[in-house]
Order: C-alpha cells, then sequence, then structure tokens
C-alpha cells in the first residue's frame, strides 16, 4: 500500500522536531556557559579548556574574553610568598584550577622582591642598581618597568599596589602609594604616588607629622583609602590626597571583606573579624556611641584540623579567603563556605617573609 505524501510527511515531523529542538537547546547550553560560566572560572583553568572545542578556543584567546574574565574573576586563588634572599614561590588554594606558568617569576629581566598585589596584578623591586619598580601578570608573563621615584622610599619600601580593573579599559589603570620618611620633617611621614595613566611618580604635598612608625608590609586599599598600621593606623586618601591618624585601632591583622577595611586576628582558634563601621569616629563628640569597628564574625575552628598546633598566626585577609600559618603548616580559610584546608608546608617564620594574595587572571598590562 502506497502512503499518501501528506501522510509520510505528518510521520516524519514529530522527529525532525525534537531533533530540531535537542539541537537548539545544546547550542542554547554552549552559549549560556560559554557567555556566563568561563569569564569566571581562573586563568589556569580557561588555558585547559581550550582543548574542549575550537569554539572555546577561539573564544577564550580573545581579547574582549580576556578582559572580561579579568572583571569576572574575584576569588583569590592563592598566595605568592617569599623568604629574604630566596626566590618567589606560588602556593594554590587549589592546585588543580589555579596556578601559574613561572612561579619564580624568572620572565622578568632580574631577580626580584615581592611588593605588594592588588586583584590581578603584582608589584616587585629589582634587587640590584637603582632597585626599580615592575608591574606584572604572572598568569600572562606581561611585565613594566617603572621609571625611578623622585623620593627615596628606603630599603623597604610601604609601597600599595591600586588596580580595580574597568569596563570600559582595556588597558590596566593602576597606581602604587609609598609612605617614606620625611627627610626634612623629623618623624613626619610622606608620600609618593605612581600612576599608570600619566606615566609618572608625584610627592604628595601632604605630610603626616604624626609619629607613627608604620609596618611597610602592612599595607591595605580599601574604598579609596590605603591604611598602614603601626601603634595607629595611618591613611592616606588617594583621591583627596589627604592622610589621618586614627587611634582607635584593634590587633591583628589589616586586611578588605567585600571592599571594606578589616582587622582579622586569631586566638585559641578563635578567628574574629571586625570591620570599619565610621571612619571618621575620631572626629565625633565624646559622648557618641558610634564605634569606629564593628565585629562581623566569629568562628572557631577546629584544633584537629589545624595539625593541634597552639602556635597560629594570619599571614593575610583579602576577599574570600583567610591565610593562616599554624606550626610549621598553611592553611586556607574561606568566609563564604566556612571551610578550612591544607595548603602546604610553612617551614618559615612570619616575620622573615612576605605572603601576598593573588587572583589568577588574564588581566592585560
Amino acid at each position: 500500500m502506497v502512503k499518501d505524501e501528506n501522510d509520510m510527511d505528518r510521520g516524519k515531523r514529530p522527529g525532525n522536531f525534537l531533533g530540531t529542538w535537542n539541537s537548539k537547546l545544546h547550542l542554547d547550553l554552549k552559549g549560556i556557559i560559554r557567555e556566563n560560566a568561563l569569564p569566571f572560572l581562573p586563568a589556569k583553568s580557561l588555558v585547559r579548556f581550550q582543548c574542549v572545542c575550537r569554539d572555546w578556543k577561539l573564544q577564550i584567546s580573545t581579547p574582549f574574553f580576556a578582559h572580561n574574565q579579568s572583571l569576572s574573576c574575584h576569588d583569590v586563588s592563592g598566595c605568592i610568598h617569599q623568604i629574604p634572599g630566596g626566590p618567589p614561590t606560588f602556593v594554590s588554594a587549589d592546585p588543580i584550577t589555579c596556578g601559574v606558568p613561572d612561579p619564580l617569576l624568572r620572565f622578568l629581566p632580574e631577580p626580584v622582591d615581592i611588593r605588594s598585589s592588588s586583584n590581578r596584578l603584582l608589584c616587585c623591586q629589582g634587587q640590584a642598581g637603582d632597585k626599580p619598580y615592575y608591574i606584572c601578570n604572572p598568569v600572562t608573563q606581561q611585565w613594566k618597568k617603572l621609571p625611578k621615584p623622585i623620593a627615596d622610599h628606603g630599603y623597604q619600601p610601604a609601597i600599595v599596589l591600586i588596580f580595580e580593573p574597568s569596563l570600559l579599559n582595556f588597558e590596566a589603570d593602576y597606581k602604587l602609594v609609598c609612605a617614606f620618611p620625611s627627610a626634612d620633617f623629623g618623624d613626619a611621614t610622606e608620600f609618593e604616588v605612581y600612576s599608570s595613566k600619566e606615566g609618572s611618580w608625584k610627592v604628595s604635598g601632604e605630610i603626616c607629622f604624626a609619629a607613627v612608625h608604620i609596618d611597610p608590609r602592612s599595607g591595605v586599599y580599601a574604598d579609596g583609602v590605603v591604611y598602614w598600621k603601626g601603634k595607629s593606623l595611618l591613611c592616606f586618601d588617594v583621591t583627596k590626597d589627604r592622610s589621618q591618624v586614627r587611634n582607635s585601632f584593634m590587633h591583628g591583622i589589616l586586611g578588605t571583606i567585600d571592599g571594606k577595611l578589616c582587622v582579622v586576628s586569631i586566638n585559641s582558634q578563635t578567628l574574629t573579624m571586625n570591620v570599619l563601621n565610621n571612619a571618621y569616629s575620631n572626629t565625633m563628640e565624646m559622648s557618641s556611641r558610634t564605634r569606629m569597628w564593628k565585629a562581623t564574625e566569629k568562628v572557631i575552628l577546629d584544633k584537629g584540623l589545624l595539625n593541634g598546633s597552639s602556635n597560629q598566626s594570619i599571614l593575610f585577609a583579602r576577599s574570600n579567603l583567610l591565610l593562616i600559618r599554624s606550626g610549621g603548616e598553611l592553611f586556607s580559610y574561606d568566609w563564604r563556605i566556612k571551610e578550612l584546608k591544607a595548603m602546604g608546608e610553612a617551614s618559615y617564620h612570619r616575620t622573615e617573609m612576605v605572603c601576598l594574595p593573588y587572583v589568577n587572571s588574564f588581566a592585560s598590562l
């Protein structure tokens, strides 16, 4: 029996429709992953995912995607640390997904000391000659040598790198802020700022005459202000070009959480975080009940997970990640998911090394 041509068409339509619908769903899912998931992944994972298919390879290798990823990927991927006299080393929070091609930074033209990090970029200083500053991205191995500063920043400069990626700016726009002892006013502190937009250094007219004696490695940038700790808290507003000393300072290490300044301390496995609540408490009336700091977190860690050691110290607190040294081990603590993880050995004393957070990103110089 010969079937009617229309009957044959009707018999094919359901199958064709289902196949077309599945194909469309597959294409939509690929597009969703490509546009809404890939930019949030760390750079090491993306390099591996270039092998998934030709479309992903083309997508990940474009300058626009690299820029988008540098804006979207915010989580701290690990730390870059250095013992005096030794090469830098990268310790990953997740070795499978996060890493850098050359942890020793051998792509730079000379051996360097790491000084500061901000989001996706790293500030280093040469160990010989004029000891120039370098800005680099360890993932892409791009770097730039900066001109010589006007002022003498000293043997261990109190320098802070500021890098906030912009949606409309494909080139990195960053600043370096250094607090240095005044050569003319005794215990006073002066400030020098480098702007990548201007390509030059400028000594600020602002002078802090208080004898604060800051820790040069304590510098943190939050919400337009650079902070250094000493007996008091030294603050420098980058936009207003003004400094201030705040006497209401809590014990602990300076860090940032959700873009705000925080102070984190550890005592007998108890983590305590205080966030800057009012930056102007120094100028308020004595009777005011407004406090400068607000306690936001208190976490009791499992002593067994910390190898039972009673000797703990915090190395840094940035964004989602807190790095803890306990005995001879490094541990990371993620504030968001409340998870403590072992990261490896730490056979050195906290005061003998520099330890900086790093975000695994394609940020371009």
